[in-house]
């Protein structure tokens, strides 16, 4: 049987966008604590909103190049269950944050001449990678790569998979056989402007990955949400 796909939705910032995803419970939600993203929670996330999440999905913390202090308030002050780093840290770094009892997820951007070694230091530091594409951005470029990089991968560590993922890719990744292969993140294409999703659209791609479990919850929760 192929095991059960994953779902984090991230770059949550809005209340009320926050709620009406909340409502599709998906596995994980990511909240972008880099001020250069255009996706920064800034001022507009309250703590009080992430409090009223239910307690199965989990918060993620994503961070690039921030201080390990720094992170530790940040988890502390939105009761965050786990942290992504999408820079240039270090095993030691992750080492540190995981001791936390923190879930740590480590961030690369693959491209096609992706040396799959230069993960091994981090192996024993990480519950989770995320491979993105490469771009201008640490992350949130909006780009799908070449998936077939994964087809050979070996690591102990389970990955989630990011980059451009739609509509368009549900069927294929429903039905992708990649080793390590643990969860999909999905983002920019699911936004109504940076920051604010498309509950509609998001919900197609959860019940096309998930099948009929989620449609009655498209249909309740959906029908009085406006954007």
């Amino acid at each position: 049987m192929k095991p059960t796909l994953y779902i984090k939705v991230c770059g949550m910032r809005e209340a009320h966008s926050l709620a009406a995803v909340a409502a599709l419970q998906p596995d994980f939600l990511g909240f972008i604590f880099y001020p250069k993203s255009s996706r920064y929670v800034g001022q507009e996330l309250s703590t009080a909103s992430l409090e009223n999440l239910p307690p199965n999905i989990k918060k993620v913390g994503v961070f690039v190049n921030e201080a390990t202090e720094v992170i530790r308030q940040r988890v502390q002050e939105f009761k965050l269950n786990a942290v992504q780093l999408h820079g240039d840290e270090t095993p030691a770094q992750c080492q540190e944050l995981r001791a936390s009892d923190l879930l740590v997820l480590k961030a690369f951007a693959l491209g096609g001449n992706f040396d799959f070694d230069t993960l091994l230091p981090y192996v024993p530091h990480c519950d989770y990678f995320l491979f993105d594409t490469k771009g201008e951005q640490p992350g949130g470029n909006g780009l799908v790569f070449d998936w077939q990089l994964l087809r050979d991968y070996a690591l102990p560590v389970p990955y989630f998979l990011a980059g451009g993922l739609d509509l368009t890719h549900a069927e294929t990744l429903r039905n992708l056989q990649l080793p390590g292969l643990f969860a999909v993140d999905l983002n920019s294409r699911f936004e109504i402007s940076p920051g604010k999703k498309d509950p509609i659209r998001l919900g197609q791609m959860f019940q096309q990955l998930r099948g009929a479990a989620v449609a009655e919850l498209i249909d309740i929760k959906h029908k009085n949400v406006s954007c």
